[in-house]
């Protein structure tokens, strides 16, 4: 079987090629990828290459296939794995994996470590390390996107898990955001804020009474609001707020919004110093900050309130990525009816991942959704209309997307691999 994929040999060396897969074993599986969603750490893997804990070192020998926010369909299913796959299904893939070497277990994903599988190619093989650890997903939801989508709803979900509060008189840790608590998504109308807003909306077990996001961009806001809105929110019993935090004194404005206590959660999606020290000073007694964002710079420090962490119990926790409870949780929410199409602002081809990734912090907008089997600039959703003059698919998808609030859609994407 051939396939085409964007290889990873050295720093910012991407290239698309056509090669030959070899025959799957008993444990592998033969899959074909329809949809990857490119992520910023595939461009932090594209920079740092080998010096990225999850990239191996021999790649300018053995490249590895990049991407993993993928999805697609089963092909041929290994001997020992046809007890619980058929060819025919649609799958996500919970990319962050563990295999022991040694006494200690080696942090391992699709996307970043290996030969035969990566979001961004238009077959893979799935090896026995996904499947032993029960990481290969079965996606029974409408279309494709949603699934690639998964993996990044996976982990603010994962976020939201990590949260912890005291038990006061005991060294009871309670997981979770407090329940009808106070919420602050700060820098959160990038694509992972996004979905954090969505799955806090639609999560049916917890929700915070108040929920601010803040930013910068007015115009990102503006755009956030309108995908989820006041009034949703407010229908799901929770008051949500967009603030432009470009204003004098934010952190007294984010304590108003509080009523004066602070916030219960607090969470940071951008790897910015002033906006670290700004959730930390907007904790409530007890408030729990999750530094969402994943710096470049190993060296990235902030001012932390050493006071209020002695005595109002305030405290720190990181997270980066979901487990597979958590991909299965993303999965069960799209399934019954959570659309994370809202991510979406890009569509492109296999052809324009590699300048893609390593410009992703260039390009504005949010998730770039890639379909692997198609030859496509990357195109902004916006754009359809305009390029819809000369080009009819673009004039049919702009159509589409209009007929669903400007957004991407089961129905666009159905057309497109149609068309």
């Amino acid at each position: 079987m051939k396939t085409k994929a964007v290889r990873l040999y050295g720093k910012e060396d991407l290239r698309l090629e056509e090669f030959e897969l070899p025959a799957i074993t008993a444990d592998e599986i033969l899959a074909k990828v329809v949809s990857d969603s490119i992520c910023m750490s595939s461009y932090k893997a594209a920079k740092q290459a080998t010096d990225h804990k999850r990239v191996p070192n021999d790649i300018a020998e053995n490249p590895i296939i990049i991407g993993h926010e993928f999805s697609g369909e089963l092909v041929e299913i290994g001997e020992n794995w046809k007890h619980k796959f058929k060819a025919g299904q649609k799958f996500s893939i919970q990319p962050a994996i563990y295999y022991e070497e040694g006494p200690v277990g080696v942090l391992s994903a699709p996307g970043y470590s290996y030969q035969f599988i990566g979001g961004d190619a238009t077959y893979v093989i799935i090896p026995k390390d996904v499947l032993v650890q029960d990481c290969l997903l079965a996606y029974d939801g409408p279309g494709f996107y949603p699934a690639s989508l998964a993996e990044p709803l996976s982990c603010v979900i994962g976020a939201m898990h990590a949260n912890y509060h005291t038990t006061p008189g005991s060294y009871i840790h309670n997981m979770e955001i407090v329940a009808d608590g106070k919420m602050a998504i700060l820098a959160g109308v990038g694509p992972m804020g996004l979905a954090a807003i969505n799955y806090v909306i639609h999560r049916a077990d917890r929700k915070p009474k108040l929920c601010v996001v803040t930013d910068i961009d007015q115009t990102r806001l503006d755009r956030a609001a309108s995908i989820y809105t006041v009034a949703e929110a407010a229908q799901r019993g929770i008051e949500l707020v967009y603030l432009n935090t470009k204003i004098e004194d934010p952190v007294a404005e984010l304590k108003r919004l509080s009523g004066g206590t602070g916030y219960d959660d607090v969470f940071v999606f951008a790897p910015v110093a002033p906006v670290i020290e700004q959730g930390d000073a907007i904790l409530a007694f007890d408030g729990c900050l999750n530094f969402f964002a994943g710096p470049s710079d190993q060296n990235l420090q902030a001012k932390m309130n050493f006071y209020n962490v002695h005595y109002a119990y305030t405290h720190i926790v990181g997270t980066s990525g979901g487990n597979t409870d958590d991909m299965k949780e993303a999965i069960d929410v799209m399934t019954a009816g959570l659309d994370p199409a809202g991510l979406v602002t890009h569509i492109g081809g296999l052809n324009a991942v590699a300048e893609t990734t390593l410009h992703l912090p260039n390009i504005p907008g949010g998730k770039k959704l890639i379909y692997t089997h198609l030859e496509m600039p990357l195109t902004a959703i916006a754009d359809f209309a305009e390029k819809g003059k000369t080009e009819p698919l673009f004039a049919k998808l702009a159509e589409i997307c209009d007929r669903h609030q400007g957004l991407w859609s089961v129905e666009a994407e159905e057309y497109l691999l149609a068309n």
